[in-house]
């Protein structure tokens, strides 16, 4: 029949129906009348001649108002019932005021954002329109003048940048915390912030930028810092480290020991931080190849033992815990706790702590997907300043707005500004203007104005190095910067000789075990269309896991040489008369004789060189 749908429950045919639509309605009452759970959907599929209907979880729900014929459902006395606590959320949705709708369903719907622009058709209005971004895009102020792909970088990045995590931070023992030293909350706020209470426990700092080059330093999205800033605290952070250590219990009866350290003689400079409870000591400076625990284990911990509390002090061997971390950098020990695991071994957990100022290389990040990484640092007294004497913070290149389109952060810059100068926090919801939840540029630049600034947040600027005015007028003021879990000290990395693995006799691998710095592919590629190619042969080679091999010239198999009797030999012709000698990546060599191994015979063909 032409008008007769099929009803689907959760991917289940239950029958068909002549009137879908009337079914659709008469399911929609009876789920705002409460006889059905608020988040079952129904949704009319007029491609697929279907009605779905799903209960199913993991379907991303969103309340709304219902509007009759564009009426909205909500009158004032629901609302002063609401201020005055008489109603909550729950009973707006058990009266049928507001339902849930989910993605499918949003496609029977027509949602108007205001309750103004509701047309006759309209089914729904939004209770708010900022609420159909989440926790990561509602930080961002104004993200409705920028660029897409803009929001979507900062959504990652907010992620990333350091704060205060919870009022208990200082009392938890987590792997790793970054902490900014001194967090502030944004000057140009949202209504989500506000919500979530990210003002509470803010991730980042108000810093004043200029928007100039300066220097050639803040090429490619690179920003300038002052000195001085970063003296009195800009960006500075603190990293806390949790290393554990376990004293366990054995099968016979013996278990680990932590003993006193030995005060002078061999090994005696690497205890210095230890108490005399073989633990180190909360507050001494920990430093690379120090000793934290100065524990012992017993040699036999398997068989029986004829009193495993009473072991001479022969039967324990040291197997004491150092600590590795990059050499410079002067960690102190914070904290110490003591407490046992569920199998009853006495477990210690030392927090690591260490302080970190902003350096070149660490990176930062407006709200606005604007990543960059500091270029320089630069003294305060060669830095630009207004004629009222400010002198910025960052200054960060003007070539970061053209191609990227987020005029959000000057909207910032312009909020930010108005709002430092009469005392008020300004806000930039996503599309907030027409409710009011946005301040308008207009209303932004009269404040400006009445407060002495330009309307269009420009300041005359003198240069710091000659003294003389700037030729132009200079974009200036606070914008909230975050800065970066990701700082230079954690990612740098260079070797010469080092370890190597030993199977391939190749350098090791990533920088935590001091590896070595990989040629690939497509590095070989350019340099052979560079055609250099003896470099290319040093590194593959020389620099990796050169190897020297005997090879047969009659049978093309590897030999090997008798250190002995100083004759080389091969094996498969049982005698040394056309033995050479050649050098191969060990790699190679591994990988013929891995082929011999599984019947493959790779003959080398050698030619006079």
């Amino acid at each position: 029949m032409p008008n007769s749908y099929l009803i689907i429950l959760n991917g289940l045919i239950l029958g068909k129906h002549r009137r879908p639509q009337r079914f659709a309605n008469v399911m929609r009452k009876l789920r705002r009348a409460g006889k059905i759970g608020e988040f079952v959907s129904i949704f009319v599929n007029e491609k697929q001649r279907c009605v779905y209907i799903a209960s199913d979880g993991g379907r991303v729900c969103r309340p709304l108002v219902i509007a009759d014929k564009g009426v909205s459902r909500i009158k004032e006395h629901h609302m002063k019932e609401l201020r005055d606590g008489v109603r909550t959320f729950n009973s707006f949705l058990k009266e049928g005021l507001i339902e849930y709708l989910d993605v499918n369903e949003e496609n029977n719907a027509l949602i108007a954002l205001y309750e103004e622009d509701a047309k006759e058709g309209t089914t729904h209005i939004e209770i708010e329109p900022f609420t159909i971004l989440g926790v990561c895009a509602g930080l961002i102020p104004y993200p409705h003048h920028n660029q897409s792909p803009r929001n979507t970088y900062q959504c990652a990045m907010g992620k990333q940048a350091m704060g205060n995590i919870a009022y208990n931070e200082l009392t938890r023992m987590d792997t790793l915390i970054y902490l900014l030293v001194y967090p502030q909350r944004p000057l140009l706020t949202t209504r989500t912030i506000e919500l979530v209470g990210y003002d509470k426990l803010g991730a980042g700092q108000n810093a004043t930028v200029a928007v100039m080059s300066y220097s050639g330093y803040d090429i490619e999205d690179a920003i300038v810092m002052n000195k001085s800033s970063l003296d009195r605290g800009f960006g500075r952070c603190i990293v806390m480290k949790k290393m554990t250590a376990i004293s366990q219990k054995y099968e016979n009866g013996t278990s680990d020991r932590i003993i006193r350290p030995q005060r002078e003689g061999y090994e005696a400079e690497r205890m210095q931080i230890l108490d005399d409870d073989g633990l180190a000591a909360p507050g001494e400076i920990i430093r690379p190849h120090d000793i934290y625990i100065n524990k012992e284990s017993p040699t036999i911990t398997r068989g029986p033992v004829t009193s495993p509390m009473g072991l001479p002090d022969s039967a324990y061997k040291p197997s004491r815990q150092t600590y590795k971390g990059p050499e410079g950098e002067t960690p102190v020990v914070d904290r110490v706790s003591l407490f046992s695991d569920k199998n009853n071994n006495l477990c210690v957990k030392f927090m690591i702590r260490h302080t970190r100022r902003p350096e070149v290389g660490d990176k930062f990040s407006s709200r606005h997907g604007q990543k960059g990484v500091c270029g320089t640092i630069v003294q305060q007294e060669d830095f630009p300043f207004s004629e009222r004497g400010i002198c910025p913070d960052l200054i960060m290149n003007p070539h970061g707005f053209p191609s990227r389109m987020t005029v959000g952060k000057m909207i910032e810059l312009l909020g930010s500004k108005a709002g430092v100068s009469c005392g008020r926090f300004h806000y930039g919801s996503a599309f907030g203007e027409p409710s009011g939840h946005a301040d308008r540029v207009e209303a932004i630049s009269e404040t400006l104005v009445k407060h002495g600034f330009s309307y269009n947040g420009k300041d005359f600027i003198y240069s710091g190095i000659t003294g003389e005015p700037l030729q132009a007028y200079i974009f200036m003021g606070p914008i909230y910067y975050q800065k970066l879990k990701h700082m230079v000290l954690d990612k740098m990395h260079a070797r010469g000789s080092g370890p190597r693995v030993m199977i391939t006799r190749q350098p090791t691998e990533g920088r935590s075990r001091n590896g070595g710095l990989r040629v690939g592919e497509m590095e070989r590629d350019c340099l052979i269309a560079y055609g250099a190619s003896m470099l290319i042969y040093e590194r593959l080679m020389i620099s990796s896991d050169p190897f020297e091999v005997q090879v047969c010239r009659k049978c093309g198999l590897l030999g090997y040489y008798n250190f002995k009797l100083k004759t080389a030999n091969c094996s498969t012709c049982k005698n040394g008369d056309n033995i050479s000698t050649m050098k191969l990546p060990y790699a190679c060599k591994l990988l013929f004789q891995e082929l011999q191994a599984m019947n493959i015979v790779p003959r080398l063909k050698l030619t006079e060189a």
